[in-house]
Formats: structure tokens, C-alpha cells, sequence
């Protein structure tokens, strides 16, 4: 994703946490005491902006939350997580979705993040038995 973005030399944190870690995290910077799925604490705002050029700042991604979704949504644990470090990249770099023309934006930049970590994924070879020499065993 930091590289679709070009910002390879850029660098967050990934949180995985649960329902509680993320409750509590929302409430003490939010003020909304409830679990949600992501939360994106942006190094590019307040004073510490300068003091670490390059440090985007932490995405906090609850497993709980993501594993209903993904059944909600039909799709593997890891689509959904995938999906929701892209949101929160997006908003480490300033993006939100609090009007409709932000949500269309962000909503595309999210579907290319995802697109590109599935070009950039490798390809899984299927585990091939390992060949025996000489006689079999019963």
C-alpha cells in the first residue's frame, strides 16, 4: 500500500487488538464509548508533525469487529483486514469520508489500495509431496 502510495520510506504502526483495546481507545480519544472496527492516530497532525518526518501514525484494527464483518461481507478475515488498513491509511494521510463527495473518493482510493496488494501479493503455489527414494514403507 505505502509503495501504490509512493511513500516507501514512510512507516506506521498496525495495532490488532480487541473489542475493549479499541472501546477504550475510542472512548479516551473520541469520546464515543463503543468498540468500532478501525481507528487512525495521524503522526502529520498536532505538534509532533515535524518530529518524526516520515512516521504516518498507528492504525488500531479490531479482530473481533473485522471477523463479523467479513462474514457480514462474504469474505476471507484477511480481505477485511486488508480493507480496513487501507481505511485507515487513508485517513493517516488526511482523507475522511464525512461528506458524499469525500466517501466516492475515499471509497475509490480504498478499492485501489486493495487492488494493489492483490496485484502485489505473491501467487500461492500449491505443497507439493516430498518424492521418496528407494522402497516404500507399509
Amino acid at each position: 500500500m505505502l509503495r501504490a502510495l509512493g511513500l516507501e520510506d514512510s512507516e506506521l504502526s498496525i495495532l490488532l487488538c480487541d473489542d475493549a483495546t479499541i472501546k477504550d481507545l475510542n472512548r479516551r480519544y473520541r469520546e464515543i464509548d463503543e468498540a468500532t472496527d478501525v481507528l487512525a492516530f495521524s503522526m502529520g497532525d498536532g505538534p509532533q508533525s515535524s518530529a518524526a518526518p516520515g512516521l504516518l501514525g498507528d492504525v488500531v484494527i479490531s479482530l473481533p469487529t473485522a471477523t463479523r464483518q467479513a462474514r457480514q461481507h462474504d469474505r476471507p478475515i484477511v480481505d477485511e483486514v486488508t480493507f480496513l488498513l487501507a481505511h485507515g491509511l487513508l485517513h493517516l494521510l488526511g482523507y475522511d469520508h464525512g461528506t458524499a463527495s469525500e466517501e466516492r473518493e475515499m471509497t475509490g482510493r480504498t478499492d485501489a489500495l486493495m487492488e494493489a496488494v492483490r496485484v502485489g501479493r505473491p501467487s500461492a503455489k500449491p505443497v507439493e509431496k516430498p518424492h521418496r527414494s528407494g522402497s516404500r514403507r507399509r
